[in-house]
């Protein structure tokens, strides 16, 4: 008799930063969508949004873009945008209610089935989530200090449903890596897989052995955190760029002399955040307060930066100092863009000292994994490190310490989790893996 089940599953791993679609057989055989602009394929789709007018306050509907045609347009746009980046960051958030973009009210699964739909637009007639089994990747914990999971799986369920995916399994993100990451096993073996995204680092420890030469797959523990590559970006804004662009500079006010708010300088380290801020009230008070500033020039550069919508290059040339850290004990860090320029030189040995407190956060958090799984280290035989976090020196001795260095394993392979998520699919009970649904 033939088979209901349907020929395609398809993985879906929406990111912080980027976003991977993976497409699997019923063979098991499985490839990544490729996104094809200005003569590329890229494997990658950036996870942001560009909204723009060619005539600023016609009552025209905005014309929106994603991916890296919303880069494009921001980098070259002559008119009005709006750019919006990480935005996943508020999935969970009950405080982010919307943002009004061109006198329309956006609300979160607004934003992310907006983008879902720029996607599914340059995928083409592959990506038909009416037509599969959907798995979709989620955090083991949604970034943000009172995160609502509850709230963020709702949020999701509506902008997925937008596009046809009425009954998606929803999926921890490392157990997609994890499943990625078992083809390549040659014998059975306990696994903790640790991936660092841009929003929240995850860790899940599976145990996975063959039996007929069938992969079969037995999850012992899970644990996240709000804290990964953004948390890390933000320790370099605020010791390099912040201090630059008027943090603890000093504003006069009724004859007295005050502090500049450094509020603003939060709002600067967050990515998703800053992405909102044109337009917004806080720019509004930076024009007051550079008008009232001892030293104008940082807050007007400040506000250069929000108005010109910079925030993206500024993020580009904070992470690649970062990556630069990771392989050199010293870089210099440069961003310029017409009269605004930053420069300086960042040691890792003062990097490590930003962040010493994050990687204590993290330690704790493989310990409530590892609490989970009742394992102790030695009954750990291997460890799976993923993401461009992974490589940063002082994160790999964290675990060498722990585990061995010789069972680790660090790859930056965007495509792991959206493979496994795709896999998981055909598997023989896919739904036992839904467990966050």
């Amino acid at each position: 008799m033939p088979s209901d089940k349907p020929a395609v599953s398809i993985g879906i791993d929406f990111g912080t930063s980027n976003t991977v679609v993976a497409l699997a057989g019923a063979d098991h055989s499985v490839r990544t969508l490729r996104f094809h602009h200005d003569g590329k394929d890229h494997d990658v789709y950036a996870s942001a949004l560009c909204f723009w007018q060619d005539r600023p306050g016609s009552s025209v509907p905005a014309k929106i873009e994603g991916g890296p045609w919303a880069l494009e347009q921001m980098r070259e746009s002559l008119t009005a945008l709006r750019f919006i980046q990480s935005f996943k960051t508020f999935a969970a958030s009950r405080t982010f209610q919307h943002t009004t973009i061109f006198r329309q009210r956006y609300r979160f699964e607004d934003l992310l089935a907006t983008f879902l739909r720029t996607l599914a637009r340059h995928a083409g007639p592959d990506l038909d989530l009416g037509a599969a089994r959907v798995q979709i990747g989620r955090p083991v914990r949604f970034a943000g200090s009172h995160a609502d999971d509850g709230l963020a799986m709702q949020r999701y369920g509506e902008a997925f449903g937008r596009l046809g995916a009425t009954s998606p399994r929803y999926i921890y993100e490392p157990v997609g890596a994890a499943f990625s990451f078992a083809r390549s096993l040659d014998r059975d073996a306990t696994v903790l897989v640790a991936d660092f995204g841009g929003g929240t680092s995850d860790f899940s420890i599976m145990r996975f052995s063959r039996e007929a030469g069938l992969l079969r797959a037995e999850p012992l523990g899970h644990a996240g955190i709000g804290i990964a590559g953004d948390t890390f970006d933000a320790r370099i804004v605020d010791h390099v760029v912040s201090p630059r662009l008027g943090k603890g500079g000093r504003y006069r006010s009724f004859g007295k002399i005050l502090p500049i708010p450094v509020h603003y300088y939060g709002t600067l380290a967050r990515w998703n955040e800053l992405a909102l801020m044109k337009g917004s009230a806080d720019l509004r008070e930076l024009h007051e307060l550079a008008r009232a500033a001892l030293e104008p020039g940082p807050l007007e550069d400040f506000i250069s930066l929000v108005e010109n919508d910079l925030g993206f290059a500024l993020y580009r040339a904070v992470s690649a100092a970062k990556v630069g850290l990771s392989r050199e004990e010293a870089v210099e860090f440069h961003f310029a863009d017409g009269d605004l320029e930053l420069a300086s030189t960042i040691h890792r040995a003062d990097f490590e000292q930003w962040i010493a407190e994050d990687l204590g956060k993290l330690d704790r958090t493989v310990d409530q994994v590892m609490a989970e799984a009742g394992l102790a280290p030695e009954a750990i035989e291997r460890v799976f490190l993923t993401g461009g976090t992974s490589f940063v020196p002082a994160v790999q001795q964290l675990f060498a310490r722990r585990f061995g260095e010789a069972k680790l394993t660090a790859a930056d392979q965007f495509e792991s989790i959206a493979q496994g998520l795709a896999l998981i699919g055909h598997a023989d009970n896919p739904d036992q893996w839904a467990m966050a649904a």
